[in-house]
Formats: structure tokens, sequence, C-alpha cells
């Protein structure tokens, strides 16, 4: 079933964004050769608590972690710990805050030093695709219009879209209807509704979008070991349009999230 969020709602999830967004931000001035995994998580999680919020991934269905740390080859659901980043690396952070009971989710892929042009690529095009399914988030389209511009443009840069992994409803529960592709035909799927929550996704690989699961039973790679990119939002859809609650992509966390960069129109 899927829930909607009124008003006052929305505004409890953009304040636990505001919490996301700043952990976020403090998290990049700490990627850094060197800097482990866990060290990064235990940050983390500091910070969060200190803005009386709580990590929502740490305990969620038993994952030890307050982040996921997910580098090169990983996808998604790193789990935290001893891995000390390199020079070469990139690696995806995926940050969940829950704050007086609402939850806001929000990835980003970072590049510890210049990128290389493939590098380049996997992760402007990854980020432009997030934007352009943002941007199909409006009153009256469908989930599948969502999915496709996503599909367009990170298919349309050379990427593999993973079409083992999905999007989400987001809103007192951190997974909840209706789940969000990142391929897809427009016009299909349920119809966008004002107060509808969403976590946008777009998981990309520089190779093929076959996947494997890592021992852990938590980490999820490339299954040809390509370098992989999650961005992502929670996003709400209003009367006035799409509305970002995570906006890390602003200098500002206190700016306006509603307004889109813009690159960010389907096709791009």
């Amino acid at each position: 079933m899927i829930v909607k969020k009124s008003a006052l709602e929305i505004e409890k999830m953009a304040a636990a964004g505001a919490v996301l967004v700043a952990t976020m931000r403090m998290l990049e001035g700490k990627i850094k050769p060197g800097v482990s995994t866990a060290e990064l998580d235990v940050v983390a999680e500091r910070f969060i608590r200190s803005q009386g919020a709580v990590p929502s991934f740490k305990g969620y269905r038993g994952f030890p972690g307050s982040i996921c740390a997910s580098p090169n080859s990983m996808i998604v659901h790193g789990i935290p710990g001893p891995y000390r980043l390199k020079r070469s690396d990139i690696i995806s952070i995926d940050i969940g805050v829950t704050l007086d009971g609402w939850v806001a989710d929000a990835a980003r892929t970072f590049a510890l030093t210049d990128a290389s042009p493939e590098v380049a690529n996997l992760l402007s095009a990854t980020e432009q695709a997030l934007f352009a399914g943002v941007e199909q988030c409006r009153v009256g389209n469908r989930v599948g219009d969502v999915s496709h511009a996503i599909q367009r443009v990170a298919e349309g840069a050379g990427l593999a879209v993973v079409r083992s992994l999905v999007g989400h409803g987001v809103g007192k529960d951190m997974h909840e209807d209706p789940q969000v592709p990142n391929f897809g035909q427009p016009g299909k799927g349920p119809v966008l509704e004002e107060g509808m929550v969403l976590a946008i996704e777009p998981m990309t690989t520089a190779g093929r979008a076959a996947v494997r699961v890592a021992s852990d039973g938590w980490a999820i790679f490339s299954q040809d070991d390509s370098l992989a990119a999650h961005f992502e939002f929670t996003v709400a859809v209003t009367a006035d349009g799409p509305r970002i609650l995570t906006p890390w992509h602003l200098k500002d966390a206190c700016e306006d999230p509603q307004p889109l960069p813009e690159t960010a129109t389907p096709g791009l």
C-alpha cells in the first residue's frame, strides 16, 4: 500500500533530510586516502546522534553499520570495516537518518582524486540520471516515467542500469511501496499523487548489469568487477512539482530544495 504524506509530515521528513545532508557534507571532508570505511561510519553515527536523530541503517535487518560504504565495483550495501581508501578509489556513501520517526535516505558517489574519463562519465551520467528521474516526479505522471527517464540518460551515456536493485517509497518506514525501478516504459506503473515520497536512486556500472552478492550477505558487486555508481535523493511529489528533501547538491541546505539544476531535464 502506498502511504501518502501530509504537508506537515513532508516537513518532518525534510528536517531528517537536513541532518542527512549535513552528515554527507561532513563525510565528504573526511573521504581521503588512508581513511578506513569504519572510521567514516563512526564519525557519521556520532554526528547523526548529536543532531537528535538516529542512523536508520544500524540494526536494520541486522545491518551492523550506520552508513553503507561501497568502494569501486561494490554497488551498494557495503558494511563499513577495515578497508582503507586509496587515491584511485571511488566510493558510494549511502546514508539513512531517522528524526522524530521519519526517514530520509540519500546516496552519493565520490572520486578521491581527479577522475579518469571513464570515472567522470560514470559519476556524471549517473547523477544526471538521478535528476532526470526527479524531474518526472510530478502529479499525474507514472512510476514508469521516472524509471524510463533514468534509463534513457544512463544507457545513453554507455552505462548499464542495475536491474535487480530499485528505488522505493519512504516515510515512517525506510522501504515502502511503490518500488521504483531504474528502467521501464513511460506511462506504466502506479500514478504519482500529491504526498507520495520516493527514494529515487539510479545504480549503474561501467560494464554489465549483472551483480553478485558477497559472502557477508550484504555487499552487492558488479559481476564483471566494473566500477559502479549510486546517487540518491528522497523526493516528495507536491502540487508545485518535485521537492528534493535531501538536497546534498545545494551549497546551503537551507536553500529552497525544490528547484532543479538547469541540466535536470529528461534525456540529458
